[in-house]
């Protein structure tokens, strides 16, 4: 270790600190012992980064999640590493006011160096250039509970990989670099790059001219492998194989490397799920150390979120982050990728405020499908952040759903995939008639026919069944048994998509087993925290006979998440019981009328709007809407309404109050 280390620094300084691979600091060419705490040593290598002064309370945020007193602590680790810095007649930890720096002054570090050579023209020995990367920046430093310093430590580890790598590029185009050296730096950058088509380009051109063709085969056979495995288009790789061989070679490069009997889910969820490539967000910070951690961070949170939604095939993480480093633009990554759609953004950061602009882009039209600015005051960027990403996967999710159904729309129903047939499923199914609704079932009937494994499909043809047996179209035992058996189909194809437990939710609501209902439904949220329709379908059984106020959350959450959603007069109808149970009959009243207002706002829903306002008094409202009920539904009465939900005995007794109120 201490060999090594030193081999990497100039060890006339007094202190070298090594952050590639594990910290180490140096005393003339000695290591030093390091302290045990974990957060003195990220202290340390913030500190040592930073190009000003870092107020106490920001190293405060980004180190520690809130103990007793942090402001202690931080002096403990202060005092650490004056004891590991400070020289006699030298202090190296400085502290002014609320501010400190360190004196970096006759100090080496390694990242230093490597940036530097990174800036010069210079040819380097090949050995030098590797051993520049002895690992990962701060490799095996981790915090717990620290998501401020674990987004900058992954905004640097992205840099300095990044570094080397353009590094590495340089010195292998030198032409006077010895054939065997330039074999040493390319297999480093496939190392570090593995999704990085041109670094298998040119490793395949060295193994070609240096004779050993079947290791080139070898390795373009394993590197397509991979490669398609992560949802990436390897023809361009094929193609430069073919060229290097000048004519076609069957066996490797127009060989199928996935045959259809061993594909993966992932591969197999494409044939029905549109794909979307989120590309990372780029940050442009005006104070601090470099580095992009929020935007790092915010990038990984969405594309988490949104491949646990299980509606998208979103591509992994290494994919995009590998594609961005070559240099290419949202629109030319995505179009490598293969994708439907591209997701890119920028954040800025101020020292009072934070601006994210993102936009959403159907590739095959370039077309932008939905575009926002977010402002917010960034006192805690942090909690922000998590707050915009809520929107953002809520929209995208939202944005891309509408866009391929209006795309199924218009396609003849005898040429529908699975995927197109589900969608136009959704179309009519949000029309909420009894015709739509039928029309509805044959389209996600359709859809399991062409894929059985198609969850979301099942869980549509649940909704529908559930649906007509609410609004009593049909035979009610039929139809809720209907409702149970096709959510039963949709989790037994995938027990991980949210909308399997969200229809066996629904269905078990329907059979009265509300406490098994409201099992499936937190897995659902747990699932997917993101899914709208989840929180929904919680607020409305809780609305009737659980929690009124975890009813109203859920409520309010799930508008938050969908603020456009097709069912968006049942969030704000279920409010409106939630508050009939809480005695709060104006508030109820108020919320009651927009759900009536929706659009697509069924009978039922103004029937809850009727029984709302008699409750709050505004009786001749009331009659003006039951009467229009009754102008489609002459025989209807309180007892269609209260056969409809499931309301504990306190709830019931006020809706029959309600309607002695109206005919009284």
């Amino acid at each position: 270790m201490e060999t090594a280390a030193s081999d990497r620094l100039e060890t006339t300084t007094s202190i070298a600190i090594t952050m590639l691979g594990p910290l180490t600091l140096l005393r003339g060419g000695v290591a030093a012992d390091l302290p045990a705490s974990r957060k003195t040593r990220a202290l340390l290598a913030y500190l040592a980064l930073s190009p000003r002064p870092v107020s106490r309370s920001h190293l405060c945020e980004l180190l520690w999640e809130v103990p007793n007193d942090p402001r202690g602590e931080l002096r403990w680790c202060l005092s650490k590493l004056r004891g590991l810095l400070d020289e006699p007649g030298h202090v190296r930890v400085r502290t002014a006011e609320d501010r400190v720096w360190l004196d970096m002054a006759g100090c080496s570090l390694d990242v230093a160096a490597l940036g530097a050579l990174s800036e010069t023209t210079a040819q380097r020995p090949a050995q030098e250039v590797i051993e520049l990367w002895a690992g990962e920046f701060l490799d095996g430093l981790a915090l717990d509970r620290s998501p401020g310093f674990q987004a900058w430590l992954t905004g640097q580890r992205r840099h300095w990989r990044r570094a080397h790598i353009s590094l590495l590029e340089r010195a292998i185009a030198e032409p006077s670099r010895p054939a065997s050296h330039r074999l040493a730096l390319i297999e480093r950058w496939v190392a570090l790059s593995p999704f990085d088509e041109r670094a298998h380009v040119l490793l395949l051109a060295h193994l070609r001219q240096s004779g050993t063709p079947d290791a080139a085969e070898a390795h373009l056979r394993t590197t397509v492998n991979v490669l398609e495995a992560e949802g990436l288009d390897t023809s361009r790789l094929r193609t430069a194989w073919r060229d290097m061989q000048g004519t076609v070679v069957a066996s490797i490069a127009d060989a199928d490397p996935s045959p259809k009997e061993t594909l993966t889910i992932e591969q197999i969820g494409r044939r029905h799920r549109a794909s979307l490539a989120i590309m990372p967000f780029v940050q442009r910070t005006h104070h601090g150390p470099p580095g992009g951690g929020l935007a790092d961070g915010l990038t990984q949170d969405i594309i988490t979120r949104l491949a646990r939604l299980r509606s998208l095939f979103v591509i992994a993480r290494g994919s995009v982050y590998a594609l961005a480093e070559s240099g290419l633009g949202p629109i030319e990554a995505a179009q490598k990728l293969n994708v439907d759609y591209v997701t890119s953004g920028a954040i800025e950061v101020r020292s009072d405020s934070l601006s994210l602009t993102i936009e959403l882009i159907e590739v095959r039209s370039g077309r932008i499908v939905w575009s926002e600015r977010f402002e917010r005051v960034a006192r805690d960027a942090l909690a922000v952040l998590d707050e915009v990403g809520n929107q953002i996967v809520a929209s995208i999710a939202s944005e891309i759903e509408t866009v391929e159904r209006n795309l199924a729309i218009l396609k003849p129903p005898s040429s529908l995939n699975a995927w197109e047939a589900y969608h136009r499923g959704l179309w009519h199914m949000y029309r909420f008639t009894k015709t739509e609704n039928e029309t509805a079932r044959h389209f996600f009937q359709q859809s399991v026919g062409l894929d059985p494994t198609f969850a979301r499909a099942y869980a549509g043809l649940s909704f529908t069944h559930w649906q007509s047996g609410f609004q009593h179209w049909g035979d009610r035992a039929e139809d809720r048994d209907q409702a149970y058996a096709a959510a039963g189909e949709a989790m037994i194809a995938d027990d991980h998509d949210p909308a399997a437990h969200w229809a066996m939710g629904r269905a078990l609501w329907m059979r009265g087993q509300e406490d098994q209902s409201l099992v499936e439904l937190e897995q659902a949220i747990d699932l997917s925290p993101n899914f709208a329709l989840g929180h929904y379908a919680l607020s409305f059984v809780l609305s009737q006979s659980g929690d009124p106020q975890a009813a109203i959350s859920a409520a309010d959450h799930s508008r938050q998440l969908s603020p456009f959603d097709p069912l968006l007069f049942g969030m704000l109808g279920a409010r409106a019981m939630a508050h009939v149970r809480l005695g709060q009959f104006e508030e109820a009243a108020q919320w009651a009328l927009k759900a009536a207002a929706r659009p697509n706002a069924h009978p039922t829903i103004m029937a809850i709007a009727a029984h709302c306002l008699a409750l709050a008094g505004r009786l001749p409202e009331a009659r003006v809407i039951m009467a229009g009920i009754h102008a489609t539904l002459p025989s209807y009465s309180i007892a269609d309404f209260l056969d409809t939900f499931r309301f504990s005995a306190d709830a019931e007794a006020e809706f029959r109050r309600a309607a002695r109120l109206i005919s009284g």
